[in-house]
C-alpha cells in the first residue's frame, strides 16, 4: 500500500488517498485517537469513486465521529482502473433491455455481477491485509454497502467481518442465494421500496436466504439514492453494538 495524498478535513478526519497496486483507495481515520479504532469498508456503488466521493465522505465523517476507520477501494473497471470489456457489454446487454421493456434474464445478471464478484472480493481480502497493518487500526471489521453480492460474498469468505450493513440496489445472480445461507453473522439490509433499478421480490428473498440468527431488514420508502437520515442512524448504530 502507497499513500499518495493526505488532508484533514475539519480538523476531525485525516483522509489518505493510496494505491494498492493498481487498484485506488481511500481511507478515514479519527484525527485523534489514542487506541486502536475499529475498521468499517466502504463498498461503493459502481459509478466510479470520483462520482460518489461526496456519499463517501460523508458516511465516513459520520464513522469516525462514532470512533471507527473507514476505507474504500475503486472497483475493477470503474473509475481509472483499466477498461474491462465484458463488463461493459454486460452493462450495455441490461440497459438494452431494460430500455426495450424486455425481462432481465439470468443470464444477463450473471454476466454483469459474478465476474465482478470474483474481482472484486479477493482485493478486497488484500486491501484488508494492508489496512490492518497500519498503526492505529485494529478489528472488529465491519462491511457497508453495495454491490449486495460482494458484501454476501465477502460475508462468507473473510473471517475477519463480523457484520455486515449491506444496500439492497442491484440485480442478485440466482447462484448468490445459496451463498447466503451460509452467511452467519449479523445483517443489517436497507432497502428503498420505490428504487427503479432494483428487484424489490429479490432483495426480499434474499434477506430470507440470509443464514443469520441476527438479520434486520430496514425497508424505507422512496427511490434509489433516497435513504433517510435516520436508516443510516440505525445502521451506525448497528455498527457501534456489533464492532465496540
Amino acid at each position: 500500500m502507497r499513500f499518495t495524498s493526505e488532508q484533514r478535513l475539519d480538523d476531525a478526519v485525516l483522509e489518505r488517498e493510496f494505491t494498492l497496486g493498481e487498484i485506488p483507495g481511500i481511507l478515514w481515520t479519527p484525527a485523534s485517537t489514542s487506541a486502536l479504532v475499529p475498521l468499517i469498508l466502504l463498498g461503493p456503488p459502481p459509478l466510479g469513486l470520483r462520482k460518489t466521493y461526496p456519499r463517501l465522505v460523508a458516511r465516513a465523517r459520520h464513522a469516525a465521529a462514532d470512533g471507527f476507520a473507514t476505507a474504500t477501494i475503486e472497483l475493477p473497471g470503474n473509475g481509472d482502473r483499466p477498461r474491462w470489456p465484458a463488463a461493459e457489454q454486460a452493462l450495455a446487454d441490461l440497459r438494452r433491455a431494460i430500455e426495450a421493456g424486455e425481462p432481465v434474464t439470468d443470464e444477463i445478471i450473471d454476466a454483469l455481477i459474478l465476474p465482478l464478484v470474483d474481482r472484486a472480493v479477493p482485493e478486497w481480502q488484500a486491501a484488508l491485509d494492508a489496512l490492518l497493518s497500519l498503526p492505529g487500526i485494529g478489528g472488529p471489521v465491519g462491511y457497508s454497502g453495495g454491490v449486495i453480492s460482494i458484501g454476501t460474498r465477502l460475508a462468507v469468505v473473510e473471517p475477519r467481518v463480523s457484520a455486515a450493513v449491506l444496500f439492497a440496489g442491484s440485480f442478485v445472480p440466482r447462484a448468490m442465494f445459496e451463498e447466503a445461507r451460509q452467511v452467519t453473522i449479523p445483517v443489517h439490509v436497507l432497502l428503498q421500496w420505490d428504487d427503479e433499478g432494483n428487484d424489490r421480490q429479490a432483495a426480499l428473498d434474499l434477506f430470507d436466504a440470509f443464514g443469520s440468527k441476527e438479520k434486520t431488514l430496514h425497508a424505507n420508502m422512496g427511490g434509489h439514492t433516497g435513504v433517510p437520515q435516520f436508516a443510516g442512524d440505525a445502521a451506525a448504530q448497528f455498527f457501534t453494538r456489533h464492532l465496540k
